[in-house]
């Protein structure tokens, strides 16, 4: 080895301390949020400044008319004529109202029985931390519907409405059972034995929905309030996600006549507004059944809310689907999984945790479209609030004012909760570069 090799091969060895720093800034806590968020640049800290001025112009009059000048107490409109601020006090007097709509008074019961047993079931649902999440989701998905059609309604069906229903259930379910086969040639008897048990558990619902409890009817007409946004979100929510799930996966299929009814049924429903939808159901559809049939204007309202979701939630799906890469179906395939099997296991959990922020912004936007019915006649909490603007006991200057505050608030605190969650399932489900 020459000189310069060995010289350059020797070790450099500190021989003095190096000086001391001062200690790095923190790289957590609200201050460090602070500026690397709102003045990280000079644009950004130019756009805070606009911010905080905004919050400055509109939240202390807003404070000033919902909490400081608003009346709380009062039993008519003399309590509030004279004020500036809201008046809770006409709120306090319309709560039932808002709530319940024109339900009996005397049967407020049920509606509060079908609110705390969803509460009961749906917040231990949503809590990863809970055990019993199989038993709970079926207890909501098989129970509860039927709990609360009988709690509302109050009606039983007949022996003639009970045959026709399970009849129809049947041929829809052999139907599904004759394309599952043909598509993914599947053995005929294990198929036979899934319709069957959907079949009599269809059976024993339409059972207990024709016993009768005593309950008095109650027609969908004197429902109202937060009750029917309740009803139709829910409906909307529950229905859209797997529909729209089967329409994803029907129009990326390989089979072409489910493609196109797929695709077709896609872009009718995404070219349509929801108000045409909801107009169109109301109005129109009853001039093309016979004479002597027909449907309720609120079962009218579900499904063409129902059907117009799943499009959107569909397409949703689908753009999940499309992010999934080629390397796991063909991962799939060399595991030799069957179609459902890599569907169900494999692709359509990424794709769903892919889309969490879509499939929650649809629910979003579901939930806030509710007030769309009150077009066809139906007062959710928003109509209900409208309609109360014309009682003369209650009108005064602000009265207008403090029920879309209500409104708005109601609205807003659910729609931010289901942001909310969704941000928390979403970094929760984000495992792809944990270690």
């Amino acid at each position: 080895m020459s000189d310069i090799q060995a010289e350059q091969s020797v070790s450099f060895v500190r021989k003095e301390m190096t000086p001391e720093k001062p200690a790095p800034s923190s790289i957590r806590g609200p201050v460090h949020w602070m500026k690397e968020s709102l003045f990280s640049s000079v644009s950004n800290t130019l756009l805070t400044l606009l911010g905080v001025y905004l919050i400055y112009l509109l939240v202390p009059p807003l404070i000033q008319f919902a909490f400081v000048d608003a009346v709380w107490e009062g039993t008519n409109r003399e309590a509030c004529v004279d004020t500036h601020g809201a008046c809770w006090a006409y709120v306090k007097a319309y709560f039932p109202q808002f709530v319940y709509g024109r339900y009996p008074v005397e049967e407020y019961w049920r509606v509060n029985i079908v609110f705390l047993v969803g509460a009961l079931g749906l917040v231990p649902a949503l809590i990863p931390a809970l055990p019993f999440k199989r038993e709970n989701i079926l207890f909501m998905v098989l129970v509860y519907p039927v709990m609360t059609f009988k709690l509302l309604t109050g009606v039983s069906l007949s022996f003639e409405t009970w045959i026709a229903e399970f009849v129809i259930a049947v041929a829809i379910l052999l139907g599904i059972g004759a394309v599952t086969a043909y598509a993914t040639k599947s053995p005929i008897k294990p198929l036979m034995i899934i319709i069957g048990v959907i079949a009599l558990g269809f059976a024993a619902i339409l059972a207990v929905m024709s016993i009768d409890f005593g309950l008095m009817p109650v027609e969908t007409a004197k429902w109202g309030g937060f009750l029917v946004t309740l009803v139709i979100a829910i409906t909307g929510i529950a229905a859209s996600l797997p529909l729209g799930i089967a329409f994803a996966l029907g129009r990326r299929s390989k089979m072409p006549a489910v493609r196109l009814v797929s695709v077709f049924f896609i872009e009718f429903w995404r070219g349509v507004p929801l108000i045409t939808v909801l107009f169109m159901s109301s109005v129109v559809l009853p001039l093309f059944l016979p004479e002597g049939v027909t449907f309720d204007k609120l079962l009218r309202a579900l499904i063409g809310v129902a059907l117009f979701s799943a499009a959107y939630m569909a397409e949703v799906v689908r753009g999940g689907l499309q992010a999934i890469p080629k390397g796991q179906y063909e991962g799939a395939d060399a595991l030799g999984l069957t179609f459902w099997q890599s569907t169900g296991l494999i692709i359509m959990p990424q794709a769903l945790k892919l889309v969490i922020p879509g499939i929650v912004n649809t629910f979003i936007g579901l939930f806030k479209d509710t007030t769309l019915v009150l077009i066809i006649g139906l007062f959710d909490l928003l109509g209900q609030v409208q309609l109360s603007f014309t009682d003369p006991n209650w009108s005064t200057p602000s009265t207008s004012h403090t029920g879309y505050l209500f409104a708005a608030s109601i609205f807003w605190i659910f729609c931010f909760s289901m942001s909310r969650y969704s941000i928390f399932m979403e970094n929760r489900l984000h495992t792809g570069h944990k270690r």
